[in-house]
């Protein structure tokens, strides 16, 4: 559990895979949705204000805590769902290295403007189980993350695939030195600037690992159609995941209603 406050060992069964080969598949059941549905709403607006952050702005400037949260937090629309794709993309993620745990940056506080998504590479998450010591079993797990909860002309799968190399070949990088620099002035949660050192000088500590997922989260009743473009061999550099959401709108808009509730 980090500070969103999910376990992640709970949440793990909200992604159980129906396929591996040559794509991860996972289809959320309606059962899972009702599961997650019940505790997203507070985690979900953490993702974009902590407890501490708001309470004092509350008090600071006397105003109500739904207005703030609402001043951090994106109209319905595209970045909406976008957002919510990355935060189940972050779920996922954390999940798949249990048993260990794995820090990530919150990049949706960091936003400068919230009708917009977050800049840099979508998810990302640290594997150190020595921290602060480096060791040869740390990770860094990186995913590319596109939404589609309507029809329409997008093409989540190959989206994701063509900007998850944008990951592998640059924007990581410049992702973790934009990430330092917003730690010099912006607490981070989790993840300070000795770690973030660990992962940009790579050169001078141990081997680490780097993982890559093009992940792409689909309403169930457009995924036959969307699986075609899906492809029939596995990737070396990178791993394909798609996640099948049951009324991925509906769900995503209730999300977001029970994180404004959650103020």
């Amino acid at each position: 559990m980090d500070d969103l406050g999910i376990d992640f060992v709970d949440a793990a069964p909200w992604f159980a895979h129906e396929q591996d080969h040559p794509y991860v598949l996972i289809r959320v059941t309606p059962e899972n949705l009702a599961l997650l549905a019940a505790r997203i709403g507070e985690p979900l607006r953490r993702c974009y204000i902590t407890d501490a952050e708001l309470n004092s702005a509350a008090q600071r400037h006397n105003l109500p805590r739904a207005e703030i949260v609402a001043s951090r937090m994106p109209d319905a629309g595209s970045t909406m769902s976008g957002d919510f794709g990355e935060v189940l993309g972050y779920f996922y993620q954390a999940t798949q290295a249990l048993p260990i745990e794995a820090v990530g940056p919150k990049k949706w506080r960091l936003k400068q403007d919230r009708t917009k998504p977050a800049p840099k590479s979508d998810v990302v998450h640290f594997i150190m189980p020595n921290r602060p010591e480096p060791s040869d079993q740390d990770a860094i797990l990186c995913s590319e993350v596109k939404a589609k909860a309507t029809r329409g002309e997008t093409t989540p799968i190959e989206s994701a695939i063509t900007d998850c190399k944008k990951d592998r070949t640059s924007r990581l990088a410049s992702t973790l030195v934009w990430l330092r620099e917003r730690a010099m002035t912006t607490d981070l949660g989790d993840v300070d600037i000795p770690m973030l050192n660990r992962f940009i000088n790579a050169i001078d500590h141990l081997p680490m690992v780097k993982r890559y997922r093009a992940v792409a989260v689909i309403c169930n009743a457009l995924l036959d159609n969307e699986l075609l473009a899906a492809p029939a061999a596995t990737d070396p550099e990178f791993t394909l995941v798609v996640i099948a959401v049951p009324g991925l709108k509906a769900t995503y808009t209730a999300a977001f209603e029970a994180a404004h509730a959650s103020a």
